[in-house]
């Protein structure tokens, strides 16, 4: 049987999307093994919520060091101590630097909340819904020291909704991040892929899925 990719996943907060990664590695046959939850804030509810669910967790104060290199630097300490091999960001409220990027290039992951590349940074259901757009939705993508740039794996659309608030269109995005975060990841885990520029391809190429137009046709 294959050994299963040891995963952290970073988070800042709740974790949502933390706890459906969890959930999707309790499946024996899921490539990715969740070993760790680390947080950059001791008081994360989602340290407490990955304890409950049986995983190892730490945090790394970042108020407490120097400098964010300084602080990556306790973060890798103790990623090594956990022999981490994939990195799984869910929600990870910090800006990476060059260096911890260069780390990770090619293993450390990211889920946004917007189709990228619209709507890099934070607000995006309000932005979005301010620019009358009639299409939302979330993308993973390989992290890059720039913000919410680098190779993307998988995104998915929903519908924008006449009567959406913030809130609404929100729930109905991360009803689809819980979907597609667990995938990508299994992706990546299970290996075969390649990148070129700023596009990720499969070793094997899937048929075309039909279009998605809203509203339809």
């Amino acid at each position: 049987m294959r050994t299963r990719v040891r995963t952290a996943v970073l988070i800042s907060g709740r974790g949502s999307n933390m706890e459906a990664l969890i959930a999707a590695a309790r499946s024996p046959d899921y490539p990715a093994e969740i070993a760790l939850v680390l947080s950059n804030r001791p008081d994360a509810p989602g340290l407490s919520r990955a304890r409950e669910m049986g995983v190892a967790v730490q945090a790394v104060d970042h108020k407490i060091h120097a400098g964010r290199e300084e602080f990556e630097r306790s973060m890798q300490a103790v990623l090594d101590i956990h022999r981490i091999q994939l990195v799984a960001m869910a929600g990870f409220m910090r800006m990476v630097t060059p260096w911890f990027a260069e780390q990770w290039r090619g293993r450390m992951i990211n889920i946004h909340p917007a189709l990228l590349p619209a709507y890099r940074g934070l607000d995006t259901h309000a932005r979005a819904l301010a620019d009358g757009v009639r299409v939302h939705g979330c993308t993973v993508h390989f992290v890059v020291p720039a913000m919410d740039e680098g190779p993307i794996l998988a995104q998915a659309a929903v519908p924008v909704l006449d009567a959406d608030t913030e809130g609404s269109l929100a729930a109905r995005v991360l009803r689809q991040e819980h979907r597609i975060y667990p995938a990508a990841l299994a992706r990546v885990a299970r290996g075969g892929l390649t990148v070129t520029g700023n596009r990720v391809y499969d070793a094997e190429t899937a048929a075309e899925p039909p279009a998605l137009v809203v509203p339809p046709v």
